[in-house]
């Protein structure tokens, strides 16, 4: 049997406020195999970002282990957490965060220069993941002259340059109106199923949870699976 491409065993986080201290995650345990889709529900304030951070090396967590591919991440020394992070983790995040004076190509293109894989490779890796996101004639265009709905997709297609393992998203429709948001959903779902990827997908939107393999809400600091 193949071996979970995210392992999260006992996963703690508490935070230091005006007023004491909150936690969050409570011991967290979540595996995610190859080409899974998940969703991760719970209302604002519930920790949701906060374990999508942990899983995806962006924080360390106060106690419990991060594991992506089979590795012990949560022992690692920055560097060694950044390159990981580079190379089998992409994110999605509810505002694309998209440089405004590159093109679609460049932007989705640039992960793969910052790991090194070249122009060439960088370029191509990105036209074809924009084309299978329907933007094929959209390359050239900034940010500035696509949809809403476009720049989130491009946002995906930069998510998965690198051909990473594990793909987190935190409300990637959340910024978006509900006929804008299937359409990015459903092309997140097929890209992330299309190329095996392990997908964490933090979301409001009960609709689309449905069509997760497995969904779970996020309560009192525990993973509970969902009951809709």
């Amino acid at each position: 049997m193949s071996s979970p491409v995210l392992r999260l065993t006992k996963v703690e986080r508490t935070y230091v406020t005006d007023s004491g201290q909150l936690p969050v995650l409570r011991g967290v345990d979540l595996e995610l195999m190859a080409g899974e889709i998940v969703g991760l529900i719970g209302p604002s304030g519930s920790g949701k970002s906060s374990l999508l951070h942990s899983a995806g090396l962006l924080e360390r967590p106060d106690g419990g282990t991060v594991e992506i591919g089979g590795q012990n991440c949560s022992d690692m020394k920055d560097g060694a957490r950044t390159r990981v992070r580079l190379s089998q983790v992409g994110f999605v995040y509810q505002f694309h965060h998209l440089l405004p004076e590159f093109s679609a190509l460049q932007n989705v293109g640039m992960p793969g220069m910052i790991a090194g894989r070249g122009e060439a490779w960088s370029a191509e890796r990105a036209t074809e993941l924009l084309t299978q996101l329907g933007l094929g004639e959209r390359l050239h265009h900034q940010p500035g002259q696509l949809s809403g709905g476009e720049q989130q997709r491009v946002a995906i297609a930069r998510a998965l340059t690198n051909q990473p393992r594990l793909l987190l998203a935190d409300e990637p429709t959340g910024n978006l109106d509900p006929e804008t948001a299937a359409v990015v959903f459903q092309a997140l779902y097929d890209l992330a199923r299309g190329q095996g990827v392990a997908a964490l997908i933090a979301t409001h939107n009960l609709e689309l949870a449905r069509f997760m393999d497995r969904v779970f809400t996020l309560k009192d600091g525990h993973l509970e699976p969902w009951q809709g």
